[in-house]
């Protein structure tokens, strides 16, 4: 199901997918505000009901109007008497943005009912655009810059490719439109497809004036800004509606992925495919950056490669995509905004719809607190093999469930009898996945688990997420404490058992076993672990692995069985860093998890080496830095000695171009020396000349000698040795 305000604002468009036929049907919509004071909203035009809540909570009024443009007017009015926002944690009224996820709220409908993920019309869209010369990356807004390729595909078999040596823009445009409207999709996917290629058309059909009428409706693309919060970063894009169909990025869904699994290389189309195991073999390959040159040499090439790109992107789509699937035929929004939605917000929104089911006084989140951590701890630095991971099965939610910690202002109880719905039914997923007849079934019961497992494990987090309407910070730190605790007795009980404990992060320990362990000795370990447990905590041996880097706290590297290497942390695998200086980090931690830490010394002097006498190109040393802020700000913020000079900004006024926030600058370092002052004598990439090399070959060396020095001591030294917090180092190294 999709659905879209009607334009009259009165009622809810709803697609509704019947077999291979999809009906329209308009439901009455009545929004609605919540308020704590009835002279907020009780003279408020437009109103046609008013009902006071039972309960403690301080928004205990609800006030229900005839159409969108009233209650926008209402939230508008309580915004002026009170002079804080609606969504202000203080403010005394609320006001949900989204018709749709009001909708859903108050009629406790979910979308899909009973499709499974493969009954979607999934179609997937990528663009290739080419760059005018002189500038390292494309923008829509200038005028030589264009779009050469559309490539659209879907999993039944189509697969079109609109040609820019056949086509003009504004033709390529429309046809899009057109096969879009033809295939029905209910699902537009794309890999960075709100960062990039949508806003990039978007940005061509407005000065082409081709209208991209995409809607199921005939209704054209719109956009606005959003906001999407990944663990400590906030990602900025403009979000896309379509009016009927849903548009999922997988470039956000990798970013998500990661904040658990933490195992994508990258975040590129790529690296992601490679790594998930969907890359054909014979898939093509281009140098993106040389978009233009394909074109003209061979376009046919460049158009099996765009091809490639979305026929890849459906691939990772139907394995990262599934869980958020599964989550909206469960909580009160629309596919989309499942996949743009932090989990605490969903979490908000199961109770929420409870409360107003049985019209409930719905509490005001409380003033933010500090919540201690899980245990973070490192005991041993170095290689060790093998190494085995044990963790405590959804830690948090065991607690909450067996000590009965709930928010206090929950008087309906809805927190843990969720909690503990959602347990049950993931375990009972995941029965059903082991026990599954056929393939399809496995996977669509797999997808259940897993979009459970991500549901159950926010229920901690959301008792200290400061807009929360249920949070409770006192109930958050008794958690945590409890998890200490556990992990603590794990850590002790391991090495009582003759093991020897690595690194502890929250819910985990990596250990290597007590000598003498084999393989088949892995249950009676852990049995002997848990004997000391309490009731209801389950253990499970989440890994085994021939060998791990432990190189400091939550930074560390694992080989696995199949010999792929995974390097977890930002010292790794920074964007700080140059590209040389990742691949070089790569090759001596491949190298230590090998036991061949005597080779690394040869390899370091091949890349001094390869400084010395021109060998690289310059991608393997250009940094590439996206610009947060304009020049014009930026200078006057230089002035004002409010932040220091920048290469990427300096070259950019330099240049004469004009650029935007949002632009991306690539460089490298010239001149000679290793101290140099960079924002001095950084060059655009674009002028390095392969014929005429200038790189400053002192100052890349010295990058590769301090990346030596971070990891020399750990090729002198066998095995583990105790954790130094405090070793010496030297203060020019800045690597880390």
């Amino acid at each position: 199901m999709a659905a879209a305000l009607a334009d009259d604002g009165r009622a809810i468009r709803l697609w509704i997918r019947d077999g291979t036929a999809t009906r329209v049907e308009a439901v009455a919509f009545t929004p609605f505000l919540l308020a704590a004071d009835e002279a907020l909203v009780g003279d408020a035009a437009g109103l046609v009901a008013l009902t006071r809540l039972e309960g403690a909570g301080d928004l205990r009024w609800l006030a229900r109007f005839g159409a969108w443009s009233a209650a926008l007017a209402a939230r508008d009015r309580c915004r002026e008497a009170t002079g804080l926002q609606a969504n202000a944690p203080e403010a005394p009224y609320r006001f949900f943005p989204d018709p749709v996820h009001q909708y859903l709220l108050m009629a406790g409908r979910t979308s899909f009912g009973g499709l499974r993920f493969g009954d979607l019309r999934r179609l997937a869209l990528d663009i290739e655009v080419v760059t005018t010369e002189g500038y390292e990356f494309p923008s829509a807004a200038r005028e030589g810059d264009r779009i050469v390729a559309i490539a659209l595909a879907d999993p039944v078999g189509f697969r079109h490719v609109l040609r820019g040596d056949r086509l003009d823009e504004p033709a390529l445009l429309a046809e899009c439109g057109r096969i879009i409207r033809e295939r029905d999709p209910d699902v537009i996917e794309g890999h960075n497809v709100f960062r990039f290629d949508l806003e990039y058309i978007e940005a061509r059909a407005r000065r082409h004036d081709v209208a991209l009428a995409w809607g199921r409706d005939g209704s054209p693309m719109r956009s606005r800004p959003a906001r999407l919060s990944v663990a400590e970063r906030t990602i900025g894009f403009r979000r896309y509606e379509i009016a009927g169909r849903h548009v999922v990025d997988t470039w956000m869904l990798a970013q998500l992925h990661d904040i658990g699994a933490r195992d994508l290389p990258s975040f590129g189309l790529k690296d992601i495919a490679r790594h998930l195991g969907v890359a054909a073999a014979d898939r093509t390959y281009v140098d993106a950056a040389n978009v233009a040159r394909q074109l003209a040499d061979d376009a046919d090439r460049l158009m099996a490669y765009a091809g490639d790109d979305a026929v890849e992107t459906l691939a990772i789509s139907a394995i990262l995509s599934p869980p958020y699937f599964a989550q909206a035929r469960l909580v009160p929004f629309d596919y989309q905004s499942t996949t743009l939605r932090g989990s605490a917000a969903k979490v908000d929104a199961l109770l929420l719809r409870e409360y107003l089911r049985k019209g409930r006084a719905v509490p005001r989140p409380r003033p933010g607190q500090s919540v201690g951590g899980g245990l973070t701890a490192i005991w041993h630095q170095g290689v060790a093999a093998p190494v085995l991971h044990v963790d405590v099965t959804s830690l948090y939610p065991s607690l909450m469930i067996g000590g009965r910690v709930a928010p206090a202002c929950d008087e309906l109880g809805v927190f843990l009898d969720l909690l503990t719905h959602l347990r049950d039914v993931r375990v009972a997923a995941k029965r059903a996945a082991q026990a599954a007849a056929s393939e399809e079934e496995r996977q669509h019961q797999l997808a259940l688990s897993q979009s459970f497992k991500i549901l159950i494990n926010s229920f901690y987090g959301y008792l200290g997420f400061s807009s929360a309407h249920w949070n409770d910070f006192e109930a958050a730190n008794r958690v945590t404490a409890d998890g200490r605790a556990i992990v603590t007795s794990i850590v002790e009980r391991l090495r009582t058992l003759g093991a020897t404990p690595i690194e502890a992060d929250t819910d985990g320990v990596y250990f290597t076993p007590p000598p003498g362990h084999a393989p088949d000795d892995d249950a009676r370990l852990l049995d002997g672990v848990a004997a000391k447990l309490p009731a209801g905590i389950t253990l499970e041996l989440d890994g085994r692995y021939p060998a791990m880097f432990s190189y400091k706290m939550k930074t560390y590297a694992l080989l696995d069985e199949r010999g792929r290497v995974t390097l977890k942390g930002s010292a790794f695998r920074s964007r700080g860093l140059e590209p040389f200086q990742r691949r070089l980090i790569d090759e001596l931690v491949r190298l230590l998890l090998a036991g061949r830490g005597a080779d690394a010394q040869a390899v370091v002097d091949r890349w001094l080496g390869d400084f010395a006498a021109h060998r690289l190109d310059v991608r393997a040393f250009a940094r590439t830095e996206t610009l947060q802020e304009s020049l014009e700000v930026y200078r006057e913020r230089l002035t004002a000695g409010l932040r220091p000079a920048a290469a990427a900004y300096e070259l950019a006024a330099a240049s004469g171009r004009p650029v935007q926030p949002g632009d991306q600058i690539s460089y490298y370092v010239a001149g000679r020396t290793a101290r140099v002052a960079v924002n001095e004598t950084a060059k655009l990439a674009s002028l390095w000349d392969p014929a005429r090399p200038d790189e400053n070959v002192e100052y890349y060396q010295s990058k590769v000698l301090e990346t030596w020095e971070r990891f020399r001591r750990f090729t002198e030294q066998e095995g583990l040795v105790p954790y130094m917090d405090d070793a010496p180092e030297s203060p020019q190294l800045s690597l880390f």
